[in-house]
């Protein structure tokens, strides 16, 4: 818990202010749960403070919240293509996604239990998203695209989800779904000063090979080719 709430103070995801009187408090609760690896060990105990969205008001505290996520056609096809051109395939993870997401509107949350403050009245003023708000899956969303924009990329016309890079015969595709990144194109050394760029916007891990996604299990086999299952 205390790992949790220092890094959503460090990542300045709200200060404390009086209530306005004419604002409500949504509440937030810790929600824990066990990780585990793809064999069904333990990988680590995580804790999560989580917003009740279901107390946002919809044109009061929210307004849109559709996020697009990658279809499972565009994975497959993507694939096909690293095989096809025997690309290298690596994943990555962003640690608390959804908390680089900037807030528009105007949200107010409770202050967390176990850390409230001397001036117990005062409420956390939310200017990034976190976990639990109706919208902070279209926030992170936004700050991502943002984010590879700047890095000229941009997004098939028909799935946003995706984003390509083309430039001197140089082309990289990342797929993204919530927090879950796969990387591939036809310049290694490229690739790695993407996500060196990418570590430096946001926290990522680097889980090496893809072999895990989206509960599907990717094994690479001799002649090159994937199984999925």
């Amino acid at each position: 818990m205390h790992v949790e709430y220092d890094s959503l103070i460090k990542n300045g995801t709200w200060t404390l202010v009086d209530l306005p009187s004419s604002r409500t408090v949504i509440g937030c609760k810790w929600v824990f749960r066990v990780k585990e690896n793809p064999n069904g060990s333990v990988n680590k105990h995580k804790s999560r403070l989580v917003a009740k969205g279901f107390h946002q008001q919809l044109g009061f505290d929210y307004k849109n919240t559709f996020s697009p996520i990658i279809k499972l056609v565009a994975i497959r096809l993507i694939l096909s293509l690293a095989i096809s051109h025997k690309w290298s395939l690596q994943q990555l993870d962003v640690n608390n996604v959804f908390l680089y997401g900037i807030l528009e509107e105007e949200v107010y949350m409770s202050q967390p239990l176990g850390f409230v403050s001397s001036n117990k009245h005062q409420a956390c003023r939310l200017h990034k998203a976190i976990y639990g708000l109706k919208h902070a899956p279209r926030a992170w969303f936004n700050k991502l695209k943002a984010t590879f924009i700047s890095f000229k990329f941009s997004s098939s016309e028909c799935d946003p989800s995706p984003f390509i890079y083309y430039e001197k015969g140089f082309v990289i595709y990342i797929l993204v779904y919530e927090d879950d990144i796969i990387v591939t194109g036809n310049n290694i050394n490229l690739i790695h000063s993407l996500v060196s760029q990418l570590n430096f916007v946001f926290s990522l891990k680097d889980l090496g090979d893809l072999d895990y996604f989206l509960g599907i299990k990717i094994q690479k086999t001799k002649d090159g080719s994937l199984i999925l299952n």
